[in-house]
């Protein structure tokens, strides 16, 4: 049983899809006109964990993540750099990919990017006109008329009183202050790309496309959409509105906004040029997935500080995991105690329940750490829990490589041994069992999570 933080009704709901276990969930995606930054990178993410835990809890999932490649930023920086949008939009699409890849994020069904979309953006805003609830501006443009969708606002929890009616505003991102008629098709500008349409010359608004493109894949009424906490308003509120005003249909049943990731206390933001990338991480010596590692310390809901100490930090952790799942060793499966065996069952039950408590990742860590560190669970067990969590983790602990030293059958029989003799207080037996090892030429080194075998030479 799951259950989510619903940002529409303001509480924690029992998730339930539309179509029995099949879930259909949208996802905002990267503006390609930059890399994306690690406060973008966040919110990716989060998104890969959803995934990975509704597919844990056995649905299939259909995921679509937009790709806008037009917008105000995009031509603004291909004016700069006098390139075509797709001299901008290109490469860093490439980079997004690369980005996503090297957090080990699983890739969506669909990206549909809104240049090949016009169409359906096109066939919608012809559906708002003939409902009634757009019209064309002496500028040219066509604009939503947010006082004929009586629900305006019910996302962001708007006050009437905050809507500026009869006025409009054709800016692709502004605050819950300037509330007013948004921009559906924008007329041509000199310079600008553009596209023929029986509604005039022009291209596409930003929210537009999220809401045509969404319905494409997804239907009329989905499950779950996400996205960052920023985007709540007016990007979300706009696409229910454009969505409910043209099919009279409830839009999307589950809204999860992801919170933002701080640098020195503020948002991280391009346009305040207090960002770092993937990239940035890299090149000061970071695995990727440390950032990966970072993030889930703190509740996707709660604000998040990024600094390099807590980067280190988390490198740290997964570093310790990571050799600590290589060091494991068995000789074969045993058979657990009933204590054991309880005690497995119990962490599987936590576990789960941190999961399916809307994505208590902090938590469901914790339990991780709590199984590594247990001396009555038996290393293939620790192995198993920890390869069958990372399905929802994606830190690909099953492809961490061997370590070089291949043990001899006889050696892990003597630890095995030693172990017993030391659970059961024999101490002097133990003792003398590792000097035999060593005699052997290889070191048994106590740690929290059990004993690890070394090659004496190393």
């Amino acid at each position: 049983m799951m259950f989510f933080y619903n940002v529409l009704s303001g509480k924690k709901e029992k998730f339930k899809p539309l179509k029995g276990k099949l879930v259909r969930f949208y996802t905002c995606g990267p503006t390609v006109y930059d890399y994306a930054h690690v406060g973008n990178l966040r919110t990716y993410v989060f998104d890969d964990l959803l995934r990975r835990t509704l597919k844990y809890d056995g649905y299939k999932v259909r995921q679509v993540m937009n790709i806008t490649d037009v917008d105000d930023k995009i031509i603004k920086r291909a004016q700069k750099e006098r390139k075509s949008i797709k001299g901008i939009s290109v490469p860093y699409t490439r980079a997004f990919f690369d980005d996503i890849k090297k957090l080990n994020i699983e890739k969506a069904e669909v990206y549909p990017k809104a240049t090949e979309h016009i169409q359906e953006m096109l066939s919608l805003i012809s559906k708002l006109i003939k409902k009634g609830v757009a019209y064309k501006g002496k500028d040219g443009s066509i604009y939503f008329d947010i006082s004929r969708f009586k629900k305006y606002g019910k996302l962001s929890r708007l006050q009437k009183r905050e809507i500026k009616v009869g006025a409009r505003i054709e800016a692709d991102e502004y605050n819950k202050e300037e509330a007013q008629d948004f921009v559906l098709w924008k007329a041509k500008k000199p310079g600008e790309p553009s596209w023929k349409s029986r509604l005039g010359q022009g291209r596409p608004g930003w929210h537009i496309e999220c809401s045509a493109m969404s319905m494409k894949y997804l239907g009329a009424s989905f499950d779950i959409h996400t996205g960052a906490v920023d985007l709540l308003f007016p990007h979300h509120e706009n696409e229910i509105a454009q969505a409910e005003a043209a099919t009279g249909k409830k839009f999307v049943n589950y809204w999860l906004e992801g919170e933002h990731l701080l640098i020195n206390g503020q948002k991280m933001s391009k346009s305040l040029k207090n960002f770092f990338t993937l990239r940035d991480i890299e090149a000061r010596g970071f695995n990727p997935l440390s950032f990966k590692y970072f993030t889930f310390s703190t509740h996707y809901r709660k604000k998040l500080n990024f600094t390099w100490d807590g980067l280190v930090s988390a490198e740290n952790a997964l570093n310790k995991l990571v050799n600590t799942m290589a060091g494991l060793y068995s000789i074969k499966k045993e058979k657990l105690s009933p204590l054991t065996s309880r005690k497995v069952a119990a962490y599987k039950k936590d576990f789960m329940e941190s999961v399916n408590d809307d994505l208590n990742i902090p938590k469901a860590l914790n339990v991780l750490w709590r199984i590594v560190k247990d001396r009555d669970i038996p290393p293939i067990s620790k192995k198993e829990l920890a390869y069958n969590f990372d399905e929802i983790f994606g830190f690909g602990l099953k492809n961490v490589k061997p370590r070089k030293t291949i043990v001899p059958l006889k050696i892990a029989k003597l630890v095995s041994q030693r172990e017993k003799f030391r659970t059961n207080k024999q101490f002097i037996q133990a003792d003398a069992l590792r000097k035999e090892v060593k005699a052997l030429g290889y070191r048994i080194e106590d740690t929290e999570s059990g004993p690890r075998i070394i090659n004496g030479n190393n």
